[in-house]
């Protein structure tokens, strides 16, 4: 994807010299001033060949950048068998994806709320409470084959260079992790991964998410079966929640995917309840019952309910941190925007213990994964 994308840009400013020389009547190329115009044009065509070429190293410094903003304000779940089984599925979809030579890393945030996301560089997130409303296997592996396509289709990245939130000169050094510049692209892009992603983002995750967990082997239904259950959980409350909040409707989303299971003819296949009640034991929280941080609260456990803004669009978590922001800020950033609605899905709080989950997964442990659940 990444080299489709560069040689895209190299092709543009291609074209852009093709143009720039087409446009000099014959004989007047050493003319100072039709010369200056020619240096504009391929400036600007160096800088678009230039701009965003951020290679996989620095791709992966900046998930995982993004992803301990992530971790500090939701917590992790320090349960090595659910974080083991949950990557094995990761795993296994990773495989079948376009760009299996990621260092995946898949991580159980501790907080009630019903979300799931994924930063840049192969760092996917689903949340305990997310887990709790999953009912099979077949439903895990569509929410991460939906989170994992944001990433190989670079959605973070895009929509940071698409609203010139950041501008990567053309002659820019190699992004450092203590270089302002890094720091600025990791607050923009963390914000866009909690805040959610546009309509053709979520539409594209879709389509090719379920088509990337069919490839493996796990039957295309239950997604949309699970969707079809966020929505019935959103019916009482009074705005959109969660994973729900995503934008475009949710009606019109599993209408395209049920339409793309029979166009397709994806065929059915694996589900694996029992196999995912055998690690998975968490049950849902209803939305009334969730605990959120608290307006002003201090810390990561916050526990009196409070409003939270609505998400963008997209699968969002909402509570945008910005660089070395602390709950406490972020809850009175957001607080003042109460009377937009309660979100308490991206607003639950999260666990006091904020590190990764260390698992070893060997080629023997995925191929009898493979073959116990008769997968691809």
């Amino acid at each position: 994807m990444k080299a489709g994308f560069d040689q895209g840009r190299r092709i543009g400013a291609a074209l852009a010299l093709l143009l720039a020389w087409t446009m000099v009547p014959r004989g007047a190329a050493g003319d100072p001033q039709i010369g200056g115009k020619i240096g504009s044009i391929l400036q600007k065509a160096q800088q678009a060949s230039d701009e965003w070429r951020i290679d996989g190293q620095e791709e992966e410094n900046l998930g995982a950048a993004v992803s301990e903003r992530i971790r500090d304000r939701y917590g992790v779940v320090q349960d090595p068998a659910v974080t083991r089984y949950v990557s094995l599925v990761g795993t296994i979809l990773a495989q079948g994806s376009s760009r299996a030579n990621l260092a995946w890393k898949f991580i159980v945030l501790d907080t009630d709320g019903v979300n799931a996301f994924a930063a840049p560089g192969g760092y996917v997130h689903v949340t305990r409470g997310a887990l709790g409303l999953v009912h099979n296997e077949a439903e895990l592996a569509g929410v991460l084959a939906h989170e994992m396509t944001h990433v190989t289709e670079k959605h973070t990245i895009r929509a940071v260079q698409k609203g010139k939130l950041v501008q990567l000169g053309a002659n820019r050094t190699k992004l450092t992790r203590d270089s302002p510049l890094f720091r600025e692209l990791v607050a923009k892009s963390t914000e866009i991964v909690m805040a959610g992603f546009g309509r053709d983002d979520e539409l594209e995750s879709d389509q090719k998410g379920v088509r990337l967990a069919n490839s493996v082997g796990y039957a295309p239904g239950p997604f949309v079966d699970f969707l079809a259950r966020l929505a019935e959980r959103n019916q009482a409350s009074d705005g959109k929640q969660g994973l729900f909040a995503s934008h475009p409707e949710m009606q019109e989303r599993i209408g395209r995917l049920r339409s793309q299971v029979a166009g397709e003819r994806l065929a059915s296949a694996a589900t694996l309840a029992p196999r995912f009640h055998k690690f998975i034991s968490y049950t849902v929280t209803d939305q009334s019952e969730i605990a959120t941080v608290e307006e002003g609260a201090a810390g990561l456990t916050g526990s009196t309910a409070k409003k939270t803004p609505p998400p963008k669009k997209g699968f969002g978590l909402g509570t945008l941190l910005k660089p070395g922001a602390t709950e406490k800020k972020s809850a009175e950033v957001t607080g003042s925007a109460a009377a937009r609605g309660v979100d308490k899905e991206r607003g639950a709080k999260g666990g006091p213990v904020k590190t990764m989950v260390p698992v070893t997964i060997t080629a023997a442990d995925i191929a009898a994964f493979r073959r116990e659940g008769n997968l691809r």
